[in-house]
């Protein structure tokens, strides 16, 4: 009888691709039969639906409870949590059986963000969840992350315009935060300073600043955002020349793709162990950012205006730079 294992993380896009090989890994390096079943919410289910390693995908819109009985009937071996809060310690209470927790290290990022001493430990979240299933005798591979995009979900790129379909630079010019976005006059000068043309990633809530900018730059640039689910987007991303990024999901999702990326950090900073993630030997990421700004990082996560007025750690940004290690 298969072994089967569960694993918890119900959000957001970068942090479930993030789980991707602790996935591989334990359907691949166990030697039993194992079934690898996966718990998120809804909204995140496509990023998933088409790992070949996971059996099954169990999905919530609020709590648990919604499906504490199908959780119940699966009589699962292990839990291996790597979100670790409240939800996901009631997930395992239903269950009740063996369970892995992985290390969040808050304590360590209150200490960064409050008195900017760094006690964080040198070590990528991927890492720190491949640390949960160490006991189980599975190690990283070194293969990085994965992201499988389903065939009718894939971009033909002749639906460009013809400009495109000799190369392009992918920019995903959205994140969650405000403060993690460059603003409107830097992504301007960004796209001006680069050789290829541009396609602008994001959703819907940045389609209004991508218009912006294609207004400012005409035909060198074109407006992908809002028009294309995160599949679709995933596979923009996995056909571009290289990759411009804020902290945030596609980033992680052209890490996947091992592209060459330039990811660009405002109020959060590379050391919260969430930078782009590349297989073993590989170094096609240049990190962007305006290293010893007293006030940096202001969060963990992001505000949706700089609480000090100034916003330095965006407006500071060298687009030389970021043009540099594109061009």
């Amino acid at each position: 009888m298969a072994q089967k294992i569960l694993i918890i993380r119900f959000s957001s896009i970068g942090d479930i691709v993030l789980t991707t090989p602790v996935i591989r890994c334990l359907k691949t390096q166990l030697k039993e039969d194992v079934e690898i079943h996966f718990l998120t919410k809804s909204t995140f289910k496509t990023l998933l639906s088409s790992n070949p390693h996971i059996s099954a995908i169990h999905t919530i819109n609020k709590d648990v409870s919604e499906i504490s009985q199908e959780l119940k009937k699966e009589n699962f071996d292990t839990v291996i949590d790597l979100h670790h809060n409240l939800r996901s310690a009631i997930t395992k209470k239903i269950i009740g059986k063996k369970s892995f927790s992985f290390e969040k290290i808050n304590i360590q990022k209150w200490i960064m963000v409050n008195f900017k001493i760094d006690k964080l430990p040198p070590v990528h979240i991927v890492d720190r969840y491949m640390k949960c299933v160490e006991s189980l005798g599975v190690k990283n591979d070194g293969a990085g992350l994965d992201y499988f995009i389903p065939a009718e979900d894939e971009v033909d790129l002749s639906t460009l315009p013809s400009s495109f379909q000799n190369g392009f630079v992918g920019f995903v010019i959205g994140a969650k935060h405000n403060t993690k976005m460059m603003p409107i006059e830097k992504l301007i000068s960004t796209c001006k300073s680069l050789k290829k043309p541009v396609v602008l990633l994001g959703g819907t809530e940045d389609m209004e600043r991508a218009e912006v900018i294609v207004q400012e730059l005409g035909e060198s640039v074109y407006n992908a955002c809002g028009k294309y689910h995160i599949n679709q987007s995933a596979s923009l991303v996995r056909q571009a020349n290289k990759i411009i990024s804020h902290d945030t999901g596609l980033m992680h999702i052209a890490s996947a793709f091992n592209k060459d990326i330039v990811s660009i950090w405002g109020n959060t900073i590379p050391q919260f162990g969430m930078s782009p993630y590349m297989p073993s030997g590989n170094s096609k990421s240049t990190i962007i950012e305006v290293k010893d700004l007293g006030c940096r990082p202001c969060t963990k996560i992001g505000y949706s205006k700089c609480p000090k007025g100034h916003f330095k750690c965006m407006m500071d940004i060298d687009v030389g730079r970021i043009a540099a290690a594109v061009n």
